[in-house]
């Protein structure tokens, strides 16, 4: 992923974190936080499984994204709120882009494919995982069934399908990142839900 990209995707990811923080009435420290552990919380999570100092507190970028969306949640969240059709397009995006890196840094590291797609799920989904529990819910990802882990694992099984095959480098990270991004699109447009056990009522 170039840093460009990086960027871009923790940038997302910590404005649903910092809109979190304003949603719960949380001062602005506590959107920080929020803000910067839903961005880079995967990403930390996978490099501590891995055993390699993370990424996020080696570059100061990872810092300076997360407090710059947090500035534009406390200052224009109404606006950002009505704007979150569109800033869920490019969460999907930065979901697909984390979790085909996350699985290439796991394969790099000398991790059996299966664990490295288990990582780069962790990788795309562990920032809001930690957001939640932060900020006093159970995490969103194991009740409200929307399809946001499924298109993870996807994306993570393709990218480590490819680098097995010995397909590397930015053709396979962006085919596994479209992939998963595809799958994520079409379950918001479709409302496709992850199914309940018989018996179970969920809501629609």
């Amino acid at each position: 992923m170039t840093p460009v990209l990086d960027l871009a995707g923790i940038f997302v990811f910590a404005l649903s974190g910092a809109l979190e923080g304003v949603r719960k009435r949380l001062d602005v420290v506590g959107m920080v936080v929020l803000a910067f552990f839903t961005a880079v919380g995967g990403g930390v999570m996978r490099d501590l499984f891995i055993g390699v100092p993370p990424a996020a507190f080696r570059d100061l970028g990872y810092l300076l994204v997360p407090i710059a969306a947090t500035v534009i949640a406390f200052f224009w969240h109404p606006q950002v709120e009505r704007a979150m059709p569109g800033v869920l397009v490019f969460d999907a995006a930065g979901l697909g882009l984390f979790c085909a890196v996350g699985t290439t840094k796991a394969l790099q590291f000398g991790l059996a494919p299966l664990h490295a797609v288990l990582l780069g799920v962790c990788t795309a989904v562990g920032g809001g995982v930690i957001r939640d529990v932060l900020s006093g819910g159970m995490p969103t990802l194991l009740y409200d069934r929307q399809l946001y882990a499924l298109p993870a694992l996807l994306g993570a099984t393709a990218m480590a399908v490819l680098y097995t095959a010995g397909v590397r480098g930015f053709v396979a990270t962006l085919s596994s990142a479209v992939l998963a991004f595809t799958f994520r699109i079409l379950a918001m447009r479709y409302g496709w839900r992850a199914p309940l056990a018989r018996g179970i009522r969920g809501s629609v």
